[in-house]
């Protein structure tokens, strides 16, 4: 099964997201706040229904948030805001698997800010 990201169950999001992470100074919880630019979501939505929280899919499961906002600009939608947030390091090591899966399915590259 292909990694994949979606705003309502079973319509994957073509759009690939900016990705920042942060993490604790002990490693027990972090962050992970994606920025999608013009969803395709967005062209579809009305059509499909409403978006109900970000699904990341792999063969693992899938991790699920409902922290999910959309930015206007000019009254128009412009992009998506999501926070997944990590409690612990088993939450943390999860999606990273997840990540890389999905990086790796998109022929993405990772880069640590310094």
């Amino acid at each position: 099964m292909a990694s994949s990201m979606e705003f309502i169950k079973g319509i994957e999001e073509p759009t690939i997201p900016d990705v920042k992470l942060t993490r604790s100074r002990d490693g027990a919880s972090g962050t992970a706040t994606f920025v999608f630019q013009n969803p395709a979501i967005f062209e579809a939505s009305s059509e499909l229904g409403d978006i109900t929280g970000l699904y990341m899919n792999d063969d693992e499961g899938t991790i699920q948030t409902v922290d999910v906002q959309a930015k206007f600009v000019n009254g128009r939608p412009d992009k998506i805001e999501v926070k997944y947030v990590m409690r612990s390091s088993f939450e943390w090591d999860r999606f990273m698997r997840f990540m890389e899966r999905y990086a790796e399915d998109k022929g993405l590259g990772f880069q640590k800010s310094g």
